[in-house]
Order: structure tokens, then sequence, then C-alpha cells
């Protein structure tokens, strides 16, 4: 029989996806018999109401998860690698909104508008991840056209704002903005060069080959949501000066022609899209557009049919759609289907 309604923990809940994933629950109404939050002793002991619930923020070093049915890891790969086996063994199931588990195949990878459907391997470990926000929205936009016309090579460039790497760098791009402003001098902290004012080519540790950490994990998350394991695929992510909304400009090579106006027909169809896409107007979305928002917005949709190339620009909230609403969205899905 179904619970009317579930026991949920937030790990991280004070950090930019763990407070997002509480405001979504808010917002999309999961039904919530009681809510533990865990975050650092900065703010532990602070009050937070979610879903006509209450929750005390605790230090995570005492959290018990026994009784609770979903519990969301939003504080990070350490974080995650500690308490992800105590969570799980408890008995609930485990949202890992981190990279960790990106590459097990053991774990279901899951963007609920593309392969939902490997939610049913969740019991294996009662674990699921939640893919990289460029990951999460690239699989969104290329699964219509999957569907209709095999993908062939896809190229990309990606523009992550600073909040990707969590409220320090969102600080590291204020405090610089003000330096330079007051014409002082910046030196870089958490990002290896200047972000203010600035394009950083480097997301993530390089590897050898050039490749940074964090393209290589999109590369092979996409490949696993997709189910295309030999898809190739070249992405070069780029630290914008932004603080909230990424922008994504893609390249799509597929085996068989597709028109400009048949692509757009078949994304503006599909579910977690929303098309932007008038040349007559400039109508077009900004990444400060999709800020708030939990659609992926596409625009400058052309093609090249000689050679079966479709161009892309793709926009979308890095904390929201990319992290906290894909994460709930995949508990809205164990709720409805397993839990």
């Amino acid at each position: 029989m179904k619970k009317p309604a579930y026991s949920v923990a937030v790990v991280g809940a004070t950090g930019l996806v763990g407070a997002e994933i509480i405001a979504v629950l808010e917002q999309r109404q999961l039904p919530l018999a009681n809510l533990q939050l865990y975050a650092s002793l900065r703010s532990a002991g602070d009050e937070v109401r979610c879903g006509g619930v209450s929750a005390r923020i605790e230090l995570l070093d005492g959290a018990r998860f026994e009784d609770t049915d979903i519990v969301f890891l939003a504080a990070g790969e350490q974080v995650s690698a500690e308490w992800v086996a105590r969570a799980s063994d408890a008995g609930g199931v485990v949202i890992d909104t981190s990279q960790l588990f990106a590459g097990d195949v053991d774990v279901p990878l899951v963007v609920p508008e593309v392969n939902a459907a490997s939610l049913a391997d969740y019991g294996q470990r009662n674990l699921v991840a939640s893919p990289d926000p460029v990951a999460v929205a690239m699989s969104i936009v290329l699964k219509p056209l999957q569907a209709t016309r095999p993908l062939k090579r896809i190229v990309a460039s990606a523009f992550d704002p600073v909040s990707g790497a969590g409220r320090a760098g969102i600080d590291e791009l204020q405090r610089q903005t003000v330096d330079l402003m007051n014409g002082r001098s910046v030196e870089p902290a958490l990002f290896p060069h200047r972000i203010a004012f600035n394009l950083v080519p480097q997301v993530g540790a390089l590897l050898e080959g050039g490749a940074s950490h964090d393209e290589q994990q999109t590369m092979q998350a996409l490949r696993r949501v997709l189910d295309l394991p030999e898809l190739e695929i070249s992405v070069t992510r780029v630290r914008a000066p932004l603080f909230y909304g990424a922008a994504i400009a893609v390249n799509v090579e597929l085996l068989d022609p597709l028109t400009a106006a048949e692509a757009r027909d078949l994304l503006r169809a599909a579910p977690g899209i929303l098309l932007h896409d008038d040349m007559t107007t400039a109508s077009y979305p900004t990444p400060m557009d999709a800020v708030g928002q939990d659609a992926i917005c596409i625009g400058r949709v052309r093609a090249d049919e000689a050679v079966n190339l479709l161009d892309l620009w793709i926009v979308f909230d890095n904390v929201r759609k990319g992290a906290a609403t894909n994460a709930v969205q995949i508990a809205e899905l164990l709720i409805r289907d397993y839990l």
C-alpha cells in the first residue's frame, strides 16, 4: 500500500543545491511526513519550513537515517563517499547529486525525461545518481532527435556559471568584480585565472591528453543516459562570469537529414523543453532568461542538410533543473512507481 507521505532527508541543506532541493520540494508539493536537514556547524540550529513540515538544521555528524524513505545527498563527492553507504544501508533510497557514481554501471544515472525506465535498477544499492547539469540539459535536448534520427557525433561548448563551484564561486566573482571596479588588482583563489570580466576554458582538473575531469564526466554521462556507449562526443566546458544560468552551443551530426523546421517541431513537442526561436524578432534565450525555470530553453536552431548537421543554442538553470529539480523528479518517479 502506498504511503500518504514520505520521510525525506537532505544532506547539504544550506548549500546552493540543497537549499534549492528544499524549495523545489515545497513548490512541487512532494508529500512529506517529516523532513531531516543536515548541514555544517555554521547553519545548524536554523529552522526551515517546507510542505507544511518544520525542520531544524542538524549537524551531519549526528545523522540517523532509520525510517527515512528518501535521502538527497547534495554536499559534494567527499560527503557522498562518506555517507552514501550509511544512508542506503538504513533502508532509504539515496539520490546523489554529486558525480561520485556517474560512471558506476550498478547505479542508475537518471534524467526523468530521458531514461526513467533505468530507475528499475535502483534496488541493487538503494541508490540513484543525478548527472552533472550539462549532461542533464544536453540529454533532454538530444533525446527527441535521437528518437527519429540516429546520432553520429556531438560537439559542444558549455559555458558554466560560477555557482557551479558553489557559494565559494559566487564569492570569488563578487570579490573580483568589486576589486576591479575600484581599481584594485585581483588574484585568483578558487579558479585558475581571474573570472571577473573573463572566460576560463577549464572546469575541473585537467587530465592527461588535455580534457578536463568535468568534460570527461559529461561525455561519459551523456553516453550512459542516452544508452549510446559508442557515441562520438567532444565537449569543452568554459567557466563564465555569470552567477547563475548556463549555456551550451551544440553541433549535432546525424546519420540522416533533418531540416531546421523538423527539428523545431520535434523539440517543441518534447518534455522539459521550451523553444524560443524566431529570427525575425531576435527571439532566442539567454542564460538570465532560464534562471528560476525548470525548462531547458532552446534557440538559434539551424541546419546544414547537405552534411546532416544541426546547430542549437541551449540555456538552463544549472542549480535548479541541472541539479535540484532533476533530483526531486527522480524522487517523484520513485514514489509513483516503486515506493
